[in-house]
């Protein structure tokens, strides 16, 4: 009895400490443990992991900050309309784990630029894969990193600066020194540490709100109040009275719905640090596997995110809508502290008014707080609350392990080896890819302190500029042998020029004072969504450009077929 008298007694702040301490500790061990010898090593763990283990690590590499902390935060805020982001990165890995990483397994290459460099025969082709790779991973890490300050700040009660620099020598140490050997066994036990994160207070609050201890069904049941009333009624009523759009309603057009899904789906299927986690095991046959593992592994967590979402939003507006700020709860002082929830008292008459009419509310919210905040709100135990913060510090650091190591190799394997020195030793290779690690460790830290416009939106960046760059030249190399190097970068540059300069003008507000109106749109597509017109562009460039063009060399014609053809197939048909 004393000894649960004293847990009780452990505030927040010091149950933060010991579970990020312990996890971090687990993390460096590992790289410790398995410190990388050779560049095969620190590229792909010599293509030894096992399946199951290759699981786990893709699951925690392609579950980043965005997944672990802002598409609960989205969804609650954008309702019905937010589960475009359920569709597309869900459907983006079947997609990816179908139609190319069994493909590329098999073709045997580290990176994606390697692949491209390769198959379309030319270091043209190789240099522009490489400004993709490079520039998908910086946007993509940059947010991992702002992430990391985020929950550093307010469980560490620490400046968010100083956050994003203890996450930095963290992901540095074990990825620098353990390569993709120790980002692997380190991300297996991230997702131990995000998916329980998850699901604990998920778990509590479903059975708090509704009696049901099945997050999935409790968003969909009735009140545990006895009042008869369900859930999603009760908040689409909350909804509405406070002039939002009802939640369980949607506001988008089905063009951008359809933009917007597709764009995240290839998006994800032309992420570099998700393919090259397929190159890490033995066999073709283990690449799929590691994949269907995944796959498992990762829609535990998203089939939640729509509960977190539902119960988040429901309690927070009845925790603060209409209520008196100087009764507000302790969790909403501790996040005002960091910025990310403002109270501006615009009638003096000291209540919290949040309304849609922006002229009339007062309360901003940073919806990337939803998930982070919510056991809070719920009044759940300190240590649940403590564990969320270390699974979204998971999450971010196990997605900046992976997108550090694609920087590592695109500059040591990709330019360094394949363009500028050829001839480099193995151990030479290796130093140049810790050496660029460092670098791009501190460029992303940089970033996570001084966030970029886009930062905001680096989610539908990144994605955008896979889907726009990338998911073309794969398809088209694998599937079609008549594809020559002059249409690959031809639409490669098209795709990703095209997706850079209408991100820049409706996102950022770069070539104007304001940012255009929603009515100025192309086709009534949202930048989000844009990387769906920019790969659509890439194809048919690639295509006109193809038709103009010589055929590609006869063994590469080759290769492209034993790519396609599976082992024993000829035996198998008599030929």
């Amino acid at each position: 009895m004393s000894s649960m008298i004293v847990l009780e007694g452990i505030g927040v702040q010091e149950w933060t400490y010991i579970l990020v301490g312990l996890t971090f500790t687990l993390y460096i061990g590992i790289a410790i443990w398995s410190r990388a010898n050779s560049t095969k090593d620190f590229y792909v763990d010599g293509g030894g992991v096992s399946p199951l283990a290759n699981g786990m690590a893709t699951a925690a590499d392609w579950m980043s900050a965005a997944s672990f902390i802002s598409m609960a935060g989205i969804i609650s805020f954008a309702g019905y309309d937010g589960a475009v982001y359920l569709m597309g990165w869900t459907g983006g890995y079947v997609l990816l784990a179908l139609l190319l990483a069994p493909y590329l397994r098999k073709f045997g290459k580290f990176t994606v630029p390697d692949f491209i460099g390769d198959r379309y025969y030319s270091k043209t082709a190789r240099l522009v894969a490489i400004f993709c790779a490079l520039l998908v991973s910086f946007t993509y890490v940059a947010g991992q990193m702002r992430g990391v300050g985020i929950v550093f700040s307010r469980f560490l009660e620490v400046d968010i600066n100083t956050g994003v620099i203890i996450g930095m020598f963290i992901v540095l140490f074990y990825a620098v020194l353990g390569g993709m050997k120790g980002i692997t066994y380190t991300q297996v036990a991230q997702y131990c540490v995000l998916i329980f994160a998850f699901m604990v207070p998920a778990i509590f609050i479903s059975i708090q709100m509704t009696g049901n201890p099945v997050p999935q069904l409790g968003f969909g049941s009735e009140l545990a109040d006895g009042s008869g009333t369900y859930l999603l009624d009760k908040l689409d009523g909350l909804s509405t009275e406070l002039g939002f759009n009802a939640y369980t309603e949607g506001s988008k057009s089905m063009i951008d719905v359809f933009a917007i899904t597709l764009a995240l789906m290839v998006g994800t299927a032309g992420l570099p640090h998700v393919i090259v986690r397929f190159f890490t095991v033995k066999r073709v046959k283990d690449a799929r596997k590691s994949a269907g593992i995944a796959l498992l592994l990762i829609v535990i967590l998203y089939t939640t995110a729509p509960a977190v979402a539902v119960f988040a939003r429901t309690n927070m507006i009845e925790t603060v809508s209409d209520k008196p700020y100087a009764g507000v709860p302790d969790w909403f002082k501790k996040w005002e502290t960091t910025g990310l929830i403002t109270f501006n008292d615009k009638n003096n008459d000291g209540h919290i008014q949040y309304l849609a009419d922006d002229t009339a509310n007062e309360l901003v919210v940073d919806r990337d707080i939803m998930v982070l905040a919510n056991p809070e709100i719920a009044k759940l135990p300190n240590w649940v609350i403590a564990l969320v913060a270390a699974g979204g510090l998971a999450a971010a650091l196990s997605t900046a392990a992976g997108l550090l190591l694609v920087i590592s190799a695109s500059v040591s394997h990709d330019l360094v080896k394949k363009i500028i020195n050829p001839k480099i030793s193995e151990k030479g290779e290796l130093i140049a890819a810790r050496l660029s690690a460092v670098g791009a460790v501190c460029v992303a830290g940089y970033f996570g302190i001084n966030p970029p416009g886009f930062v905001a939106a680096v989610v539908a960046l990144a994605f955008g500029l896979a889907a726009a760059s990338f998911f073309p030249a794969i398809i088209l190399g694998i599937f079609y042998k008549r594809m020559n190097k002059e249409g690959a970068i031809a639409g490669m540059v098209a795709g990703i020029v095209s997706m850079l300069l209408y991100m820049i003008k409706y996102k950022l507000g770069w070539f104007d004072e304001t940012l255009p109106d929603q009515s100025e749109w192309w086709f009534g597509i949202s930048p989000e969504g844009f990387g769906t017109v920019a790969m659509l562009l890439n194809f048919i460039v690639s295509i006109s450009i193809m038709t103009l063009t010589p055929k590609p060399p006869k063994r590469v014609q080759n290769m492209v077929e034993k790519i396609r053809i599976p082992s024993g197939a000829g035996k198998a048909t008599g030929h």
